[in-house]
């Protein structure tokens, strides 16, 4: 009896130290053969496609962040900035120049599994920094040219970082639509995208966010409408490696004028209507088109038979000063209304200034009152703004001395009726 008390102890005492192992000691179940899973931190869902902000700082303060993964004894940490490798292991801890910046952190097992995590890091400028982020495609220059970068404080810059190579020709330029430098683009700068560095008077350096050098031939605006058997002028840059432009199934191949920056054609007398419009470089690649921030092989073309009232490339800035040609678009003489029939359309085409701090445009009497039916809008991209000419809108042109555009940071490019 005493034995089986004994034994019956015994039994009890290890119990309670399995118990106690088990409290104290805990066991992981990761194996080296798990997937990857990164814990913590949370990086948030894209949003249309677009990469969150996972971080908001200030360019004094750090980009701090601490990685919790499994299985963590078999894997390593990588992290990228803009596609390059800056740090390993579960913790990042660095400083940035302004810009916003493409994170990436890839987790990886010692058994050849992986997984990751992308996202966006903001980094704002201090009060008084130089700082010029993107408006729009002034961020792809081609080498050899003259280029611009808008910003604020820019009269603090002394020169330029591209791609290692030191830019000191550059110039600073005020004026009403916003601040910039321009500045000459290193003839021997390969193609790629690059990150601008701003050096400033104070030998500091600043960020800048970033450029993209190409030798493609990109058309940046003048391809979105034209008349049928007349001149059409684009623009962009490296123009001059263009051969051929084809419209519908009409291929142009003799250029009225033609250089780095601007090209001018015949346009074929085709109807009215949308077509496409693509063409070939020297090199048999197929010409670019900037259209709604991005890049494509086509674009469409309007071609009209309207009747031209004007046509050029005006500036139109409301902060400009009385008597300033640029502050109003008023080239077209009331008389002209006076012959036109009510119930026409009046299209006013306009490319959007790209250094301008916002674009705003209005149809107005020559007394800056709105048109019966139209009002001021804000627009983001070239377009063509449509007014119908009733007699009410006749008559306000003829009693408040004549027609006008107004606004800020666009160009009036042609005004037709039809």
């Amino acid at each position: 009896m005493k034995k089986i008390y004994f034994m019956l102890l015994a039994i009890m005492a290890m119990s309670f130290t399995f118990t106690a192992c088990s409290d104290q000691d805990p066991f992981s179940t990761a194996t080296v053969n798990d997937d990857p899973r990164i814990l913590d931190p949370i990086f948030p869902d894209r949003v249309n496609g677009a990469l969150p902000v996972i971080s908001n700082i200030n360019r004094d303060g750090k980009l701090n962040i601490k990685l919790t993964v499994t299985p963590a004894d078999y894997t390593t940490e990588d992290w990228l900035l803009d596609s390059v490798k800056v740090q390993t292991g579960t913790t990042i801890d660095t400083t940035l120049l302004a810009g916003t910046y493409n994170l990436k952190v890839i987790v990886s097992t010692i058994a050849g599994k992986s997984t990751s995590r992308e996202g966006l890091v903001q980094v704002n400028p201090l009060d008084g920094d130089p700082y010029s982020a993107q408006v729009g495609y002034e961020r792809i220059i081609a080498p050899g040219t003259t280029a611009r970068l808008l910003g604020n404080n820019l009269d603090k810059v002394k020169s330029i970082v591209i791609g290692g190579k030191v830019i000191t020709d550059i110039n600073y330029v005020p004026n009403d639509k916003g601040n910039y430098i321009e500045y000459s683009v290193p003839a021997d700068l390969t193609e790629g995208d690059y990150r601008v560095i701003l050096v400033g008077n104070d030998n500091n350096q600043y960020g800048a966010n970033t450029v993209k050098v190409s030798k493609a031939a990109l058309v940046t605006s003048g391809a979105s409408r034209a008349n049928a058997g007349m001149d059409c002028t684009i623009s962009g840059i490296n123009l001059d490696n263009i051969t051929s432009l084809t419209i519908g199934d009409q291929t142009i191949n003799t250029f009225t004028n033609q250089s780095a920056t601007s090209l001018t054609f015949l346009c074929p007398s085709l109807k009215d209507g949308d077509y496409t419009i693509t063409g070939k470089t020297k090199g048999g690649n197929p010409v670019q088109f900037y259209v709604s921030n991005g890049i494509s092989a086509q674009q469409t073309l309007t071609i009209s038979s309207e009747i031209t009232l004007w046509e050029g490339h005006h500036y139109v800035s409301w902060d400009l000063p009385d008597g300033d040609p640029h502050k109003t678009f008023n080239l077209i003489g009331k008389d002209v209304f006076a012959k036109i029939k009510a119930g026409s359309i009046l299209r006013i085409s306009y490319s959007i200034a790209p250094d301008a701090a916002y674009h705003k445009m209005g149809t107005d009497s020559g007394w800056w009152g709105d048109l019966p039916g139209t009002s001021q809008f804000e627009m983001s991209s070239d377009g063509v703004k449509e007014v119908v000419l009733t007699q009410a809108v006749l008559d306000m042109i003829q009693q408040q001395s004549g027609f006008l555009c107004v606004g800020f940071g666009y160009y009036v490019d042609r005004v037709s009726v039809q």
